[in-house]
């Protein structure tokens, strides 16, 4: 494996291109320190003391965002605006006419596509910064030193506020186009997993520091026993991450023979690949975010009016020991899984794709019975996947629980950040090892 990365590093556009890769991540990694002008650190570090309400919503919104909300840094709204442009104009190509002609058009309609996404970046920038700046002045965390004679922040301060986490949104997503062109990668993902890695040396460390070589530990400390099992654990869950999302079900097909000239070309058997997790992170990022948002209404009407019931509801859409709150969970990932699949994968569009090419699935004839066939297949596919998701989202609930693990180590061993991290790192990997086999050298996977 050392061999292997040697030789890496000694193709210079390789190297060049994973060096601009971590100077652009180091230049994220500096700006997600960069305070706020407006903000008062010690108010911002005490009102996120076990974070709750809008405080827990922005806590598990930052871990696939791409920054740390309890901070109010420069880039205090991370990347996702733009994630969330991004899906609202995929979803809309699939179902509005125009976007649809736009996105068959190639290359051009995909520039097309890219600059609207841009411009509704910005727009959603601009509404959530400016709801964000409101909760800070309402939850009184703004600096003394520029607070009006009122005791509040002016417009003029707000609006600095607002514009500056507009351009942060904005420079990161330039950032990762820059990523994308002249380094490895894609750049988006690498940010997002840039931030979950981040988080990884304070959980550590908290770990270290609750563990104590007593065997059965004592209250508030883990023995060595609880350590070796959360290893153990580690690897397997890990494990089973890979093992799902590199799983396929392969569709046999068919070419059919035609002749030219003297040659006969086509009749080879070949297979149609689709993935058991069709739909990637996105069920679990909609289902952590929608269920979050009761949960946060319930706790603000709850304090507004001193309401025991609302209070009530808030623990019980928000615990996530909660019954209620991990059914709904499980119930929205396989709603999402199937919805996202339905938007994403078509048929009726392969199903005619596969024709026009000259190929059909043994047994079943061109047309709507091999889109019946596709459909069919994909229904039972998504099954199998959305309980894969479901299972790793409440794992880290399962230990937190059972274990009496923190919340903040518990949440390694499964949810968004570890789906993310094990995607990215194999798309990294795959496209470092297209340029190895490019010239002759073998993978990093492959064995010697």
């Amino acid at each position: 494996m050392w061999e292997k990365i040697r030789v890496v590093f000694t193709i210079p556009e390789l190297r060049q291109k994973i060096l601009l890769t971590l100077l652009f991540l180091a230049i994220y990694r500096v700006g997600w320190h960069i305070p706020l002008p407006v903000i008062d650190p010690a108010a911002m570090a005490r009102q996120f003391e076990g974070s709750s309400g809008f405080g827990a919503l922005l806590e598990k919104v930052s871990v696939f965002s791409a920054t740390q909300l309890n901070q109010a840094t420069i880039f205090g709204l991370g990347i996702m605006p733009y994630i969330s442009a991004s899906i609202i104009f995929q979803l809309l190509a699939s179902v509005w006419k125009p976007l649809e002609e736009l996105k068959k058009e190639g290359e051009a309609g995909q520039k097309k596509i890219n600059e609207y996404t841009r411009y509704a970046t910005v727009a959603i920038c601009f509404v959530q910064s400016w709801l964000y700046v409101l909760w800070l002045v309402n939850s009184n965390l703004i600096n003394p030193a520029v607070q009006n004679d009122a005791g509040t922040l002016g417009f003029g301060w707000q609006f600095v506020a607002v514009l500056t986490m507009t351009c942060g949104t904005v420079f990161l997503m330039w950032l990762g186009e820059q990523i994308d062109e002249y380094g490895i990668g894609n750049g988006i993902s690498l940010l997002i997993m840039a931030g979950i890695v981040a988080r990884m040396p304070a959980a550590g460390q908290d770990l270290l520091n609750k563990t104590t070589m007593e065997l059965g530990g004592r209250p508030g400390f883990f023995g060595p026993e609880t350590v070796i099992v959360l290893a153990v654990m580690l690897v397997a869950v890990v494990a089973g991450v890979v093992f799902v999302t590199l799983g396929q079900r392969r569709i046999p097909t068919q070419s059919a023979k035609h002749v030219r000239g003297r040659r006969v070309y086509g009749g080879t058997r070949q297979y149609l690949p689709i993935r058991v997790n069709q739909s990637g992170v996105m069920p679990i990022i909609f289902a952590s975010s929608l269920l979050l948002i009761p949960a946060t209404v319930c706790q603000v009407i709850g304090d507004k009016f001193h309401s025991a019931a609302f209070a009530s509801l808030y623990t019980m859409f928000s615990s996530s020991t909660s019954f209620v709150h991990n059914l709904l969970y499980i119930v929205l990932i396989y709603f999402f899984c199937y919805f996202w699949t339905a938007i994403t994968f078509n048929p009726q569009e392969m199903s005619e794709n596969l024709k026009n090419f000259g190929t059909f699935i043994p047994g079943y004839r061109p047309g709507k019975r091999t889109a019946d066939y596709l459909e069919k297949v994909m229904v039972r596919i998504t099954y199998v996947g959305a309980g894969f998701l479901s299972l790793v989202a409440i794992i880290p609930t399962l230990i937190y629980a059972w274990m009496d693990v923190p919340y903040v180590i518990a949440g390694f061993y499964g949810g968004t950040g570890l789906l993310i991290a094990v995607s990215v790192a194999f798309d990294l990997v795959q496209k470092i090892d297209s340029h190895l086999v490019m010239r002759n050298y073998k993978g990093l996977l492959e064995k010697n």
